[in-house]
């Protein structure tokens, strides 16, 4: 009998596992009223990993009309009065989720967190294949704002245009039209948690607006006009979707280049003051756009192109502003659209004091670690500025902008980048990010791979958004829970069950290896330096004559000791502090060593990616050579900098091993990268000065740089002999500057000539005490000193033949002098050739500064140089053609000691 019962028993619970698991997991049903397209997505993308997991899905408005297992989504009323934890004190994008019974009740307070209570189930059911069980949990993001940003940019200028004057046409951004790519991107965002896409161009309005008043300004034709029309409809319905909000972001003060030649006007200068014209027509693009585009952000740059910060304080408040509150009015709508201030170029804080009292929905925005990525520990003004914006009383957002360090190698320290978001909050006062595409970002969707089909840098740099995403959603995580999360992401990547470590290994190795070296011997965080491309030893030995950017070595890392002032304290024996030169060197070698080490060892445990498995360890294998390269070099130059102090030939002969081991590295990057990679920098312009101008696409790729780093050899070689065959004495001697004879149209303008004893102004008694010989056949321009402190410098000639107008700078902190032409703040700062000191210590004045010379090329024909507020010496005109070898002339007693550079020339 209870054999019999047992057996029946057993029957049937056979029969009822047969029949589940020919049915799956069981019927679930979502339990949502979907008032929003934000909540049907989160729903559909719900539904839809369900049905891949094996479960039955339906989908209700009531739970009354559902049996079986629920998921209930629940959109609950803020309370901030509510008990902690509760679900109505969460903030618009947090939710709750808490299992009753069979089913699973999730609760937010808005349609941002329905999503991604959602998404969390989604990730779930990826990872286990079932959903959670007795799940009790509340979950929200620590920052408010998490972006990702697209250039609408390219590597070269357009013919006849200006730095970031790109129109939105087919033919300049094919990939802006493609919408299968937008959604893809968008996913992207969405599963990584970002809620925000900025979208950077120089004036996008010409080509998203048309202006009753000003129908002539438009730069698109009526079919790329409409087409423009409905992909941003597009992009932005899309997106909001995905609880994603576009931000446009321009620069200012840039006009439409139709709108420019109508009215005569430049479109952009930096010299130009606010007018009423000017300010009319950028008033009512903004009010269009508004208009057109009211759910849209903008994202303002009151910088590159602006005069002085009264203009940035009156533009803000009395165009840009004005001009969304028109187009509200326009419309009839109160609801004041986000509009984010960047701090860049300007005073942000006193911009903002300005604004607030008449528009409540700002935010301010400032760079990371300038345009690159160097530490986790900013300082100084990295660290200042952004904590006095964070506390005006709006959002602050930290932008890791450009990552001019980092292209174009793979980047994916997922230490690095918790450190650096936990440096926003604790070092910043950030509570958003900003974050640049990690490279290629002025030739986006792609990377510089030398791939056919060219690869997108979304999925290339995978690991890189996936880590910005997470540590902005929760900055503080256990450590060894993060190296088997990341672990376990890269197994599954790459199809390996224990590879993950050794891959996550190497990228953390690799990760300190660029940000060390530039923070440590950079010239600048920005732009016009591509790091990985290298440093000529004339850039290591002699910054200075680069124009090493403000506050760069102080702000970028911990304390630290830059060549210079290693090689004087080591000579002294004085005690060194903070990071040195030797210690730095030796720890990217061993970083270097154990990146290579980490992902080689791993190589036959590949199943899946397997090609990009391969570009990525070229990828580490690039970062040793170039590491390896970098300390040579730096070996190199700190004895070449004991030669200063100590002028035994003996450092020069130890120094040249190490060049020519530097060199042999740098030929194993060529190797490597020669049919790897199209270019290391994206950004392909007269912009990119260091090491080498970039202009009209050249010097773009090692192979490029090789022959330059060979010349450097090769004149060391021979400089060197030269030491031993005259005893050790050398004086270097410069051509003349080649004077030419044009006329000067200022009233009442006066000639000087470069000599001792001269004075330099009409109203100051300063005189020449010493200047270099090259000059002596110039003659300057002289100023009233006062009118250049109060309205500026403006110069008025006609030339027979092109020319280059000779200016010089004053080297110093005064708030007296015109500051030098600055890439990192003015985009147009190279546009005639300008951005480099070509002579350094050229003139000595007492009761002055010393001078650094600069040059400006001009045509023939009639022509002004129009310079800003403060001190600056026209010294003369020489011939257009000839080029001056950047040197430093010591007409004035150097702090650092007599240059050593010459060795290299």
């Amino acid at each position: 009998m209870n054999f019999e019962l047992g057996k029946n028993i057993f029957y049937i619970l056979l029969i009822s596992i047969l029949f589940w698991s020919c049915a799956g997991k069981g019927k679930v049903a979502i339990v949502s009223e979907q008032h929003s397209s934000r909540e049907e997505y989160a729903v559909e993308r719900l539904a839809s990993q369900l049905t891949e997991s094996g479960y039955q899905v339906e989908v209700v408005s009531s739970a009354d009309s559902a049996a079986g297992a629920k998921i209930i989504l629940q959109q609950v009323a803020m309370d901030s009065t509510a008990a902690k934890g509760s679900s109505a004190t969460l903030s618009e994008e947090g939710y709750a989720l808490e299992s009753k019974g069979q089913d699973i009740q999730l609760s937010a307070t808005g349609t941002s967190g329905i999503l991604y209570g959602c998404l969390y189930l989604v990730d779930q059911l990826k990872e286990k294949g079932k959903l959670p069980e007795n799940i009790s949990l509340t979950d929200q993001p620590e920052m408010v704002m998490r972006g990702t940003c697209i250039g609408l940019q390219k590597t070269s200028y357009l013919p006849g245009r200006g730095v970031y004057e790109y129109p939105y046409t087919p033919e300049n951004f094919p990939w802006f039209y493609d919408k299968e790519l937008w959604i893809k991107y968008l996913d992207t965002l969405v599963e990584n948690r970002y809620n925000s896409l900025y979208l950077w161009n120089g004036h996008p309005f010409a080509s998203l607006v048309k202006l009753k008043d000003y129908p002539y300004a438009v730069e698109v034709d009526d079919a790329t006009f409409e087409k423009n029309k409905e992909m941003f409809a597009f992009l932005t319905k899309e997106a909001d979707k995905r609880g994603i909000w576009v931000i446009q972001m321009f620069y200012n003060i840039i006009l439409s280049k139709p709108f420019a030649e109508h009215n005569h006007l430049k479109t952009q200068d930096r010299s130009r003051g606010i007018t009423p014209l000017i300010s009319d027509y950028t008033r009512k693009s903004i009010a269009a756009f508004i208009e057109n585009y009211p759910n849209v952000g903008l994202l303002v740059t009151l910088g590159e192109a602006m005069n002085t910060i009264d203009d940035d304080v009156d533009w803000f408040t009395k165009t840009i502003i004005p001009g969304v509150q028109d187009g509200l009015k326009a419309i009839g709508s109160d609801q004041e659209p986000p509009i984010v201030l960047r701090g860049h170029d300007t005073d942000a804080s006193r911009v903002m004091g300005a604004s607030l009292p008449i528009y409540k929905n700002l935010y301010t925005m400032f760079k990371y670690n300038g345009e690159s990525l160097t530490t986790y520990n900013p300082r100084d003004s990295w660290s200042s500025i952004p904590t006095e914006l964070s506390k005006l009383g709006s959002v602050h957002i930290s932008n890791v902008h450009i990552m001019a360090n980092l292209e174009p190698f793979r980047y994916g320290s997922p230490d690095f980048i918790e450190k650096s978001v936990q440096a926003m909050h604790r070092d910043q006062g950030a509570n958003g990010v900003h974050v640049y595409p990690q490279a290629s970002y002025w030739d986006w969707p792609y990377t510089a791979d030398k791939t056919g089909p060219r690869l997108l840098e979304m999925d290339r740099d995978w690991i890189w958004y996936a880590a910005w995403g997470r540590y902005a959603w929760k900055a503080q995580r256990d450590s060894l829970d993060e190296v088997n999360y990341w672990s376990g992401q890269l197994n599954k990547f790459y199809g390996s069950k224990t590879a993950g470590e050794n891959i996550l290994k190497a990228y953390e190795e690799s990760g300190e290896i660029a940000p060390k070296l530039l923070r440590s011997f950079g010239i600048s965080d920005g732009n016009r330096q591509s790091l990985l491309l290298g440093m000529f030893m004339g850039q290591l030995v002699n910054p200075q004559k680069y124009n090493v950017y403000a506050n760069f070595w102080s702000s970028s890392g911990p304390l630290k000791e830059v060549l210079q002032v290693y090689a004087e304290k080591e000579f002294k024996g004085e005690a060194h502090t903070g990071e040195t030169p030797p210690q730095i060197a030796a720890e990217v070698e061993e970083h270097g060593r154990k990146a290579v080490e980490a992902i080689d060892a791993v190589s036959n445990q590949i199943t899946e990616n397997k090609e990009e498995f391969a570009r990525l360890q070229n990828d580490m294998h690039c970062y040793q050579a170039f590491a390896d390269c970098f300390a040579e070099k730096v070996k190199a130059a700190m004895l070449v900098l004991n030669y200063k102090y100590s002028n035994r030939i003996e450092d020069l002969e130890a120094a040249l091993p190490h060049l020519e081991k530097s060199l042999a590295h740098y030929q194993k990057l060529v190797d490597l990268t020669r049919d790897t990679y199209l270019y290391a920098n994206s950004m392909q312009t007269a912009q990119r000065r260091i090491p080498i101008s970039g202009i009209n696409g050249t010097n773009k790729t090692w192979a490029e740089l090789q022959p330059h780093y060979q010349t450097e050899l090769d004149n060391f070689k021979r400089n060197l002999q030269m030491l031993k065959d005259n005893g050790g004495q050398v004086k270097k001697e410069h051509p003349s500057l080649k004077s030419v004879e044009v006329q000067v149209l200022n009233k009442g303008a006066k000639r000087y000539p470069l000599k001792e004893g001269v004075p330099v102004y009409s109203d100051n008694k300063a005189k020449i005490l010493a200047v270099a010989d090259e000059l002596r056949d110039l003659s300057g321009v002289q100023f009233s000193d006062n009118e250049q402190r109060a309205e500026g410098t403006g110069l008025k000639f006609i030339s027979d033949e092109p020319v280059k107008v000779v200016v010089g700078y004053f080297n110093t902190n005064s708030y007296t002098i015109l500051e030098p032409p600055t890439l990192e703040t003015n985009a147009n700062a190279n546009d005639r050739g300008q951005a480099d000191i070509k002579i350094a210590n050229a003139v000595d004045l007492p009761g002055l500064y010393p001078v650094n010379v600069y040059t400006y090329r001009f045509d023939a024909g009639e022509q002004e140089l129009v310079l800003g507020k403060g001190r600056v010496l026209i010294l003369g005109f020489m011939n257009a053609d000839q080029e001056i070898e950047i040197h430093d002339a010591g007409m004035v007693d150097d702090p650092n000691g007599p240059a050593v550079d010459w060795l290299f020339y």
